[in-house]
């Protein structure tokens, strides 16, 4: 598991530890722990050159002391002083183990371009808002060179609390973080500007809150997952009831059962009219279908969650289905069409039973009244607002997926690649969260570990190529077999 928390969290921890040790002690610990990846980036550290991008905060600091350690094993650094001032002792430090200033102007521009290795120490945790001259420019001057950068503790620009940038940021090959990982840099889009994120242990760990943010790993998920018993029957494997699809939207309605059924459901009963219930017979013979000649779910039979609102329309007939279904006692997914309906009667989320919905970016705009654009720039915040102030479990879609529930960390979910933006993968998603969900898993997991295996489905139909949504519901077993048939640290 990884978690992550914010800068007011890792402060707070780092003052308590450094009442109780000797000054420095936490930033030459820090120093050891980024001039030691850096050495690992180089490879050869006598005679390569290295570049430090210096602020005037702490980061620069561990940068300049990272620095001197390098300078000592034969590396030629060069620092360009990026601040209105300096860590002093970190200076006197870098300079006296033979590091050198780079000038300003066109001379730090030429040190940057030549460089084997940037190290970014601009900005830290405490940063917030767009990066202003000249740590504007340097930023993109490391993104132009051919070196690549390790930046310290967060890439500058990236807001260490939610991920959040605005302007230029660095863009790093490694991030090196210390203490604990931060927030942002599990969220994009700081998370795609991390590159890879080495942990170093300062000691921080008996002072940390509870997190704020958790990505689980594989280990975590295939621990979650429900396998069945020598003595489990269809029924103890868990019934989900879906109701999608249209005449209009027929692929949804095989979607969405395709992904309940490869995701391990007992039994799928999907409910509809006439043009999706043929298609659902025709590509999944293994569910228990029943035509719906008009709005009632009587007759169905018992499910143990239900699974509602892909491509189901947002009509009269779809309206009434959807209350038939929300005045169950069983826990609900909404998604899609179902979502719509909801934001235009909110009321209708009033009930005891669990439900977890699963928007994207603009139908949870359409749920709280929020921009879109407001809710992709942070998406920890809305996720959190929506979950709170509607009483459901959110999984929000996206480049990072996240899963809120009042009262608990937000899971973040880092499995996936950007060809699954295309249409039908998000009701495959419907499927695989709403089988977990009949299987026994709460909305937390049910919706964590749906999306992880959504996503790493879509891995593995994808293999660095398109993918369609069916060849996603196909890779569902694939994943699960990945994740359960051996340990894994994704």
């Amino acid at each position: 598991m990884r978690i992550a928390y914010t800068a007011d969290q890792i402060r707070a921890a780092e003052h308590q530890l450094m009442a109780r040790l000797p000054e420095g002690t936490l930033m030459q610990r820090a120093a050891s722990g980024l001039a030691a990846a850096c050495a690992t980036m180089l490879g050869k550290v006598y005679g390569s050159r290295v570049r430090l991008l210096v602020g005037s905060g702490d980061n620069g600091g561990d940068a300049l002391y990272a620095g001197a350690l390098l300078a000592r094993r034969g590396a030629r650094v060069e620092a360009v002083l990026a601040g209105g001032r300096t860590h002093e002792a970190g200076l006197e430090a870098f300079l006296l183990a033979g590091g050198r200033e780079a000038g300003g102007g066109e001379a730090a521009g030429e040190a940057i371009e030549r460089a084997d290795l940037i190290v970014d120490g601009l900005v830290g945790i405490g940063a917030s808002g767009a990066l202003r001259e000249p740590y504007w420019g340097l930023a993109r001057a490391a993104n132009a060179a051919a070196a690549p950068t390790v930046a310290v503790d967060v890439p500058s620009g990236v807001d260490a609390s939610s991920g959040r940038v605005e302007g230029a940021a660095v863009e790093a090959a490694l991030t090196v973080t210390m203490g604990a990982r931060k927030t942002g840099l599990l969220v994009d889009p700081g998370a795609a500007l991390a590159g890879e994120v080495e942990l170093v242990d300062i000691g921080l760990g008996p002072y940390l809150p509870d997190p704020d943010v958790v990505g689980l790993t594989g280990a975590d998920v295939a621990a979650l997952l429900p396998r069945p018993a020598a003595e489990s029957d269809k029924y103890r494997r868990g019934v989900v009831g879906v109701v999608a699809g249209s005449d209009q939207y027929t692929g949804a309605a095989v979607l969405a059962v395709g992904g309940a059924l490869l995701a391990g459901a007992g039994m799928v009963r999907y409910a509809g009219p006439s043009g999706p219930v043929a298609q659902v017979r025709s590509h999944w013979p293994e569910a228990v279908v029943t035509e719906l000649e008009r709005p009632s779910l009587d007759g169905v039979g018992r499910v143990q969650a239900w699974v509602v609102g892909p491509g189901l329309g947002t009509g009269h007939w779809a309206r009434e289905v959807l209350t038939q279904v929300l005045a169950s006692d069983v826990p609900v997914l909404i998604d899609a069409d179902g979502l719509t309906l909801v934001a235009r009667e909110r009321d209708l989320l009033g009930r005891e039973a669990p439900v977890l919905v699963t928007p994207h970016a603009g139908e949870l705009s359409r749920l709280t009244g929020a921009g879109r654009d407001e809710i992709e720039a942070d998406r920890l915040k809305h996720a959190r607002g929506a979950a709170a102030d509607l009483g459901v479990t959110v999984l929000l879609k996206g480049s990072t997926t996240v899963v809120a529930e009042q009262g608990r960390p937000v899971r973040v979910n880092g499995t996936g690649t950007a060809w699954l933006a295309t249409g039908g993968t998000g009701d495959v998603l419907s499927g695989v969260a709403g089988a977990l969900l009949a299987q026994g898993l709460g909305c937390y997991d049910a919706g964590s570990c749906g999306a992880y295996l959504h996503g790493l489905a879509g891995r593995i139909a994808s293999s660095g190529a398109p993918l369609h949504a069916a060849g996603v519901a196909a890779a569902v077993p694939a994943a699960i077999r990945e994740l359960t048939g051996r340990s894994s640290s994704r």
